[in-house]
């Protein structure tokens, strides 16, 4: 079973964005916080059969991987509106069920940190959309190529990094790919790569 049982309908909502829900989370709420999920990491290593791609010519968009920390987004949703969110994001992020649904713990990197429970959505290893770790060359022929309902797989991972800079942080390998399909986006920490943060560590 891939969706995880509600327990908590009298309390507000906690959810960690990776991904889209960053930058376009689509629901009301209270506060958005930037946060941090330790034990899992931000890829891609999602094939796009609908979003942003077809089954005949995937796209390729982020999930959340085994090991590793992911720095997001924290969307604190109101208890009233707590039923009706879950099922938003039911119906945008398991068209496929390529997720698993849980409650996970997350640090709140505000003024006052803190430890919450959020709801995430993780990649599910055992679904035919995983795919694992891919090489840049992989990476790149799907997402040039990848086009779906919500638009063009390079305009996703291109929000995805200007998401990210706007947090203040660098993914080397999610740079690289858009330094390969615009070299004039991302290129102001390019001579820094050695340096740099890199959030997909191996799993």
């Amino acid at each position: 079973m891939k969706d995880f049982i509600d327990t908590g309908g009298e309390e507000d909502l906690w959810v960690f964005a990776y991904g889209s829900l960053m930058w376009r989370p689509g629901f009301d709420f209270l506060e958005r916080v930037p946060a941090r999920l330790v034990g899992l990491h931000r890829a891609l290593c999602v094939y796009s059969f609908v979003h942003r791609g077809t089954p005949e010519r995937p796209g390729l968009v982020l999930g959340l991987d085994r090991g590793g920390i992911c720095r997001g987004i924290a969307f604190r949703v109101a208890a009233a509106a707590r039923a009706a969110t879950i099922s938003y994001l039911r119906s945008r992020e398991q068209v496929t069920n390529v997720h698993l649904e849980a409650m996970r713990r997350i640090e709140l990197e505000g003024t006052a940190r803190r430890w919450v429970r959020a709801l995430c959505f993780l990649v599910d290893r055992s679904h035919v959309q995983y795919a694992g770790r891919l090489t840049l060359d992989e990476c790149l022929h799907h997402v040039r190529q990848g086009h779906g309902q919500s638009g063009a797989n390079r305009d996703y991972v291109i929000e995805a990094v200007e998401a990210l800079e706007a947090l203040g942080y660098r993914e080397t390998d999610l740079h690289r790919i858009v330094q390969r399909l615009n070299p004039r986006i991302g290129t102001r920490e390019a001579a820094d790569e050695e340096g740099a943060k890199v959030a997909i560590p191996e799993a």
